[in-house]
């Protein structure tokens, strides 16, 4: 299914004690380009985060912003430095038993004192937090891809739309060709009818000319590659791969034999009908830089 290169997805979901949020946008871009935001404590996240992303999106500028908290953080350890503690607990008895007063130091007041108490943070288990944070990056890709095939949808008939006007041009044209021969055969023979007066004109020549004529304007070609252009296009939407980069060439080939009927044509109406195909191409090829 066609795909835009805009898109956003934004998924939130409580996971193993974690408010987990992803948000991802795009735009438009010739290739995959990926940029995250992630907690500072969580920078591991950023590669593997891009990994998943590019195995499901081929192209477009791609930001994505993930959020964190620990509602249940049992990580957190407080220890006692028993050392410290117990050399304290020594000083106080020797002040007491040395100075005659009471020792009536608790263990409240013993905590108080620096580094009797070390908090420390266990490692984060990555496994984890990643099997939870791709869970919700799953969903909010899967958001942000449905909203890129709308788009993309809407893309695929504007197109096709415009291929089809294009295709009545082609038509007109391959009709009007034969009828430009003709009229031409038909100037040329008064013409020399009006030089050589009552002198008996050779038609033979005259259909000579005429046949050099028809083959130089000749435009049979171009309009079947033309024609065979628009069908390749309008299959192009029906492939699951990205389609973007193809359709651009492709675009550009259909521009040029456009050109080419341009400059062999020695019509007014062919000439007309010729730049309303190539305005209807370039539109399209405006579309086709949304497509991934």
């Amino acid at each position: 299914m066609v795909r835009s290169m805009t898109g956003y997805g934004r998924h939130q979901e409580m996971l193993d004690g974690m408010d987990i949020t992803v948000e991802i946008k795009s735009v438009n871009h010739r290739y995959f380009d990926f940029s995250s935001r992630t907690p500072r404590t969580y920078g591991f996240l950023d590669e593997k985060l891009k990994t998943y992303i590019q195995s499901r999106v081929a192209r477009g500028k791609i930001e994505c912003y993930v959020a964190v908290n620990n509602l249940e953080d049992d990580s957190v350890v407080v220890e006692v430095n028993k050392s410290l503690a117990k050399g304290y607990v020594d000083a106080f008895k020797t002040l007491s038993e040395t100075f005659g007063i009471d020792n009536n130091i608790s263990a409240g007041q013993l905590a108080r004192f620096n580094d009797v108490l070390v908090i420390r943070k266990e490692e984060d288990d990555e496994d984890k937090i990643w099997t939870a944070v791709k869970a919700v990056a799953e969903k909010a890709v899967d958001k942000f891809i449905s909203m890129r095939e709308t788009e993309g949808e809407k893309l695929r008939d504007d197109i096709c739309s415009r291929a089809d006007t294009i295709l009545s041009k082609v038509e007109y044209v391959e009709k009007r060709s034969p009828e430009t021969v003709k009229e031409y055969t038909e100037k040329l023979l008064a013409r020399m009818k009006d030089v050589l007066g009552d002198i008996n004109v050779d038609e033979t020549r005259i259909l000579t000319e005429a046949a050099i004529y028809a083959d130089k304007i000749a435009v049979a070609e171009e309009t079947v590659r033309l024609r065979s252009h628009l069908d390749q296009l309008k299959d192009f939407f029906n492939s699951e791969e990205a389609i973007g980069r193809k359709m651009d060439f492709l675009v550009q080939e259909i521009n040029r034999e456009a050109n080419t009927i341009g400059s062999k044509a020695n019509d007014v109406d062919i000439a007309r009908c010729v730049l309303d195909i190539k305005s209807e191409v370039e539109k399209i090829r405006e579309q086709v830089q949304n497509i991934e």
